[in-house]
């Protein structure tokens, strides 16, 4: 018989071949980290002085092993401290990259976090004012973009558990037994509580489409997705700006479409105080910030030269019959949309938006217009001019409905992808824990995450990995 050329692979050979490729992964990570990132020099001096303040004893821990140990567990998407903890006493490659001797107990490091959150909040925004000239080196045009969205951070609490909404319901619909004309399902929402009962800042929320008990918070990046600023709506942010107004209505819809809306200009306020060096000239949101005074805040307080935000027939006046829904001029004939033909408008004229005839086509280095029935004795064809500066909302610096509009507003779609590289990827999607400074901090630390993974992209000359640490590690080995 021939020797049989393939042999049985015993289940304690796999587990080899799959832990030493961990481990192996691991360990260029680590040496990645070691050689490019400083982490000593990117942590804030109040930061040190705040954590070896005298303290009448030798702490046991550094500040940048906590630091490092955050980073991995983050990395790695670690829902738990404990396996964090967990994997640093299994690798002594990671504890030793981090510092520790001895690994410390998770009671350390959920004292790290609430004692040193507002510390944390700093760490991030120096990393955002560090990583500002690596984002304009990466693509210079899109860095000039701001997107502003909000979200949800929903903590460990009761009334997440679908059980507790399955009650609510049940409730609503022995009402409805009674009451005939009583909708259960439009009545629940009355029924829920308005925070939760282990954290009163944990408020009701509706977002992306279902009710939850969450934190609100704003987040905002640029145009190639890395993220510039974290605000969280809480009572600090309320103080801070008692104009901000929670309304609560029948619909849930647009008590979210109201808080956004209200929240956009204390957010920006807040973001160019902690950044007054950096500025940007294209904002881009969803149809939740339009309003009138949103582009007049945009325009003339933040200096933005366009806002990409899709109009909400609800906040439109009474059109006009010489212009469609998007502040297009049309034929007074046929009512179809003129041709847009680009910017005018010099150093000492106001910039404008030129229109023209839909039928007037080009004819060399001239226009020709081939309606039957013109409007106009000009060959050229009927020609109009917009003003953004008269009405910024409708000629937001940038035409309407037109392909540049499209292709520019499809950027919003990178904070998406942001917010679910934070929640997902990075483990906030499963948080357990109710504590609102733990939340907090596990929030920032994940952006910090973010930033560094750019750091290190631009430590390795590789500028266009900037988003995967993974494919960075694959591209160094």
């Amino acid at each position: 018989m021939p020797n049989n050329k393939f042999s049985q692979i015993s289940l304690f050979d796999i587990y080899e071949d799959v832990n030493s490729s961990f481990t192996e992964k691991k360990s260029e990570l680590v040496s990645m980290l070691e050689q490019h990132i400083d982490f000593s020099s990117l942590i804030p001096y109040a930061f040190h002085r705040a954590f070896y303040q005298g303290t009448g004893r030798k702490h046991k821990y550094h500040l940048e092993s906590f630091i490092k140990a955050l980073v991995i567990q983050k990395l790695f998407a670690f829902n738990y401290d404990s396996q964090l903890i967990l994997v640093l006493k299994c690798s002594d490659d990671l504890r030793n990259f981090c510092g520790f001797d001895k690994v410390p107990d998770g009671s350390y490091f959920t004292r790290f976090k609430q004692k040193y959150c507002t510390f944390i909040v700093e760490l991030f925004h120096n990393l955002v004012d560090f990583t500002e000239p690596i984002c304009r080196e990466i693509d210079n045009k899109k860095a000039d973009y701001l997107i502003f969205d909000t979200t949800g951070i929903e903590p460990y609490v009761a009334e997440n558990n679908p059980k507790f909404l399955n009650v609510k319901l049940k409730e609503a619909k022995k009402l409805s037994k009674a009451y005939p004309e009583y909708n259960p399902y439009i009545g629940v929402y009355s029924l829920l509580p308005d925070t939760a009962q282990a954290n009163s800042s944990v408020k009701q929320q509706y977002i992306n489409g279902h009710y939850c008990y969450a934190h609100k918070v704003g987040v905002m990046t640029n145009g190639i997705g890395i993220i510039r600023d974290i605000a969280f709506f809480d009572d600090d942010f309320r103080k801070l700006h008692s104009d901000v107004v929670s309304k609560k209505s029948d619909n849930p819809d647009l008590d979210k479409e109201i808080s956004d809306s209200h929240s956009l200009k204390p957010v920006l306020s807040d973001f160019f105080k902690k950044h007054p060096n950096l500025s940007y000239s294209t904002f881009l949101g969803d149809a939740a910030f339009d309003s009138y005074d949103n582009y007049t805040m945009l325009k003339n307080e933040f200096s933005f030269k366009r806002a990409c935000i899709p109009l909400n027939n609800r906040n439109s006046k009474k059109s006009n019959s010489s212009y469609d829904e998007y502040g297009t001029p049309v034929c007074s004939l046929d009512k179809t949309p003129f041709s847009f033909l680009g910017k005018s408008g010099g150093e000492n004229r106001s910039l404008r938006f030129k229109w023209v005839c839909h039928k007037s086509i080009p004819c060399g280095s001239k226009r020709i217009c081939t309606c039957e029935t013109p409007c106009t004795s000009s060959t050229y064809g009927k020609c109009t001019y917009t003003y953004p500066d008269k009405d910024f909302r409708m000629y937001p610096g940038i035409p309407r409905n037109t392909e540049h509009w499209d292709n520019l507003y499809k950027h919003r779609v990178y904070i998406e992808r942001t917010i679910f590289l934070l929640k997902d990827c990075f483990g906030l999607d499963f948080l357990r824990t109710h504590n609102t400074l733990t939340i907090k901090a596990d929030v920032y630390l994940a952006a910090i995450t973010q930033l560094i993974g750019v750091i290190l992209a631009k430590s390795l000359h590789e500028l266009k990995l900037f988003k995967s640490v993974r494919k960075l590690i694959k591209k160094a080995s």
